[in-house]
């Protein structure tokens, strides 16, 4: 009888023992995170119940419970840090919780290039930083911060040199915009910045220029050609007279015909009325755009026009009687497909 008690005991332990063992796993280890998201995104000044209610609302994890009673054992609240954290499938309770606690975000990948307008930036960052777009466009027109860097509400869109960049989705703005300005003093080696000075440009005129030739040429072997055309007309203190900058002064990027009230229009950016280059880009130049200025084309072309078979290519010319010849077929062929405007 003693014997049958001290196996009963035995035996509750062992079960007891067990369920405590297994709430334990459960709780801690046991596989959670249910593959329906693939990140996790915890905001600035998020509150570990702010964080509950987002996972929630993803449906991120199978089991709720054991995720808040975990959390609250290992102290989540206290050292919640924000940022974007990759989900794993099958993760666990504690290792989501000692990421979150961490702060082991997972970069993100920002990848521009050729964004039309200052506000389209500001659209695509709010897309993929915590920040919100308008918060990049206070900073992007505040004059002040602006001159700090070297730049004007003009120009300031050169800073940004289009590449792949890893940062961390809740970078501030403030810090966004440093380590921009990093990135642009190590794009202007001295190599370039010679380059440029050789050109009689700085590296903001050159960039405001690139954004022309950047919009012009279909095929980034016609840049260096269409580069040295610019700056032929530069150098002879001929108008530019790209319809790009037209249609940007013009606000409407429907255009497929520049036309007789469209090259009316008063604005520093219509290189039809204003010498020179225009106050700023016009887009955000490509790197292959830079560097064809930089090394742009020694020829002796005035003029350019794209090609009557619509390829994408242009026709060059040193006289303009070559270029009413060449502007002609074009025409013709716009009436053909009725495009007018």
């Amino acid at each position: 009888m003693k014997s049958k008690v001290i196996l009963g005991v035995l035996f509750l332990i062992v079960v007891i023992g067990a369920y405590f063992g297994f709430q334990f796993y459960t709780t801690y280890f046991a596989a959670n995170v249910s593959g329906k998201e693939k990140y996790l995104y915890v905001r600035t000044g998020y509150s570990a119940d702010d964080v509950y209610k987002e996972i929630r609302m993803k449906n991120a994890l199978n089991d709720m419970s054991s995720f808040t009673k975990a959390a609250g054992k290992m102290g989540l609240a206290r050292s919640l840090k924000p940022g974007r954290y990759k989900l794993s499938k099958e993760m666990n309770n504690r290792s989501l919780i000692n990421m979150l606690k961490a702060g082991n975000q997972d970069p993100v990948k920002l990848k521009f290039q050729n964004i039309r307008k200052k506000e389209n930036f500001a659209g695509y960052l709010a897309k993929n930083l915590e920040s919100d777009s308008l918060t990049f466009i206070k900073l992007l027109d505040s004059a002040g911060l602006i001159e700090k860097y070297g730049f004007n509400q003009e120009n300031i869109y050169t800073m940004f040199i289009p590449n792949t960049y890893e940062m961390y989705w809740n970078i501030t703005p403030l810090e966004f915009f440093n380590r921009m300005q990093k990135e642009y003093d190590g794009f202007w080696t001295p190599a370039r910045k010679q380059k440029a000075a050789a050109l009689n440009l700085t590296p903001v005129q050159v960039s405001v220029l690139a954004s022309i030739v950047d919009a012009e040429a279909l095929y980034d072997k016609e840049m260096p050609i269409i580069a040295g055309l610019y700056l032929n007309r530069l150098n002879k203190g001929i108008l530019l007279q790209a319809d790009p900058t037209v249609i940007y002064a013009n606000n409407d990027f429907t255009v497929k015909r520049v036309t007789g009230p469209l090259l009316r229009v008063d604005s520093r950016y219509n290189t039809y009325k204003y010498a020179g280059l225009p106050p700023g880009p016009i887009m955000m130049p490509s790197i292959n755009a830079i560097d064809a200025v930089l090394n742009k084309d020694n020829n002796n072309y005035i003029y350019m026009c794209a090609k009557e078979d619509f390829s994408g290519y242009h026709n060059f010319a040193v006289t303009q009687a070559e270029h009413e010849v060449n502007a002609r077929k074009y025409r013709e062929a716009l009436n053909k497909r009725n495009i007018f405007k």
